[in-house]
């Protein structure tokens, strides 16, 4: 039997011990579905407070139920480790680590050529490791493959299995989780690329894809980001031109969306968060100068979403012109720090942003927000303040830069001297005379 096959019968027979680098809000889902699914799972990562967390059970990730983690813990199918010899026990490895960008705007790829390194130092033959981390076009063949080949002395597709297959992960989204999203995968051969899906297809309940290969699949990834990008740089354009032609942005998307075809609509806002939308198009922008070509589309579209955040703090400006306030003084209430509604994440939140123009200008800044009591931006913390009728009228603006469904908008509009809408959260206010949307 070659070791594909028997790899291909461990993973059949669920006897193959799996492993995921990363139990952040990618790896720790994706580790518990490998767990539920009835593989023995190792999570490995730097941090001890998470390792510990899992091994006693306990959930950090909003997206899985706590119960989850805590049987599979109990059942023996999970357990996490920051000792990453434990790697030389599993037959496949998927890499789950962060890819932020630097000060310049460039893929900052120091946690996948660590953890690859890790790795590494511990594969053996028959393995299969998959890279699920966000990424530029090239990154498996032309990072991992020649950092796993050279450390082991084995080879890809002969001695071990190599795949990329990307995350696609949309915090609160209640419909769609880890389990039920559709995987693309595509591998260094066709067989890294059967062997991978063939065990994505025995841990989730949706529909695997296969591509001819990791860059058709780190592409694709990059692509479903950048459109959403791009559509909501269109919208944002559109709110700033109908705002100077008094017109209402809201009713005209809402009067588009009624064509059953040709049309998705997206939304205008405070700017663009979370860990994929506003950083993974510059990884495309970075790696195409390789081939003398300038992303002009996505480039424009980014400065257009980066805009944001300053354009909202030059809006509530002329507000408060209007009732003889300076931004200098004035005291500003933000509602909701999460990057999006019902969610307890502010990676990247453009409401850090907004709140940071704001201070300096000048204003004195406080938010609430229930999902998020404490947050840093740069060199500044903040706390969440109760959201109470006394501290509504002490602000001489309100602020929504996130729509929260617990937010009670009726009480707000009552108890604010005058709001400044940016997500249509008030749509559904009656008594709109102190409300000014996007």
């Amino acid at each position: 039997m070659s070791i594909k096959e028997q790899l291909l019968k461990k993973i059949n027979d669920k006897t193959a011990i799996v492993g995921v680098v990363g139990l952040g809000y990618v790896g720790l889902p994706l580790a518990v579905e490998k767990a539920k699914a009835g593989y023995k799972t190792i999570g490995f990562d730097v941090q001890e407070s998470k390792v510990n967390l899992v091994n006693s059970g306990h959930n950090y990730i909003g997206d899985i139920l706590d119960d989850e983690v805590a049987v599979t813990v109990e059942e023996g199918f999970l357990k996490a480790t920051s000792d990453f010899s434990f790697i030389k026990d599993v037959d496949c490895v998927a890499i789950c680590v962060p890819t932020p960008l630097d000060e310049y705007q460039q893929p900052d790829i120091t946690y996948v050529k660590k953890s690859t390194e890790d790795v590494a130092k511990y594969l053996h033959r028959g393995m299969l490791v998959v890279l699920e981390s966000t990424t530029y076009p090239g990154t498996t063949e032309e990072l991992l493959k020649p950092i796993l080949e050279k450390t082991s002395g084995l080879k890809c597709e002969g001695d071990f299995f190599l795949a990329f297959s990307p995350e696609r992960v949309d915090p609160g989204n209640i419909q769609y989780k880890t389990k039920n999203t559709p995987k693309v995968v595509g591998g260094i051969g066709k067989d890294s690329t059967e062997i991978a899906a063939a065990l994505y297809r025995n841990i989730l309940q949706t529909d695997v894809f296969e591509v001819s290969s990791p860059a058709v699949a780190e592409m694709e990834k990059i692509l479903e980001n950048t459109y959403r990008n791009i559509n909501i740089g269109l919208a944002n354009e559109m709110a700033i031109i109908c705002n100077k032609m008094g017109i209402n942005v809201w009713e005209v998307i809402e009067a588009a969306k009624t064509k059953p075809y040709g049309f998705q609509a997206f939304y205008p806002g405070p700017g663009l968060g979370g860990h994929c939308i506003p950083l993974d198009p510059y990884y495309l922008t970075w790696k195409v100068r390789e081939y003398d070509y300038h992303t002009r589309l996505i480039e424009t579209s980014g400065e257009i979403n980066n805009f944001m955040p300053q354009y909202v703090v030059e809006r509530a400006s002329k507000i408060l012109n209007r009732f003889r306030k300076p931004l200098n003084g004035s005291k500003v209430f933000i509602l909701g720090v999460a990057y999006k509604q019902d969610i307890d994440d502010c990676r990247e939140s453009p409401a850090l942003k907004v709140m940071e123009n704001f201070k300096k200008e000048g204003s004195i800044v406080v938010y609430n927000d229930p999902y998020i009591p404490t947050c840093k931006y740069k060199a500044c913390e903040y706390c969440s303040v109760e959201l109470t009728a006394e501290n509504l009228q002490s602000a001489d603006l309100v602020v929504i830069t996130t729509m929260h469904s617990c937010y009670d908008y009726e009480f707000i509009q009552k108890n604010s001297k005058f709001i400044f809408d940016t997500k249509n959260a008030m749509k559904n206010v009656e008594e709109r005379e102190n409300i000014e949307l996007l």
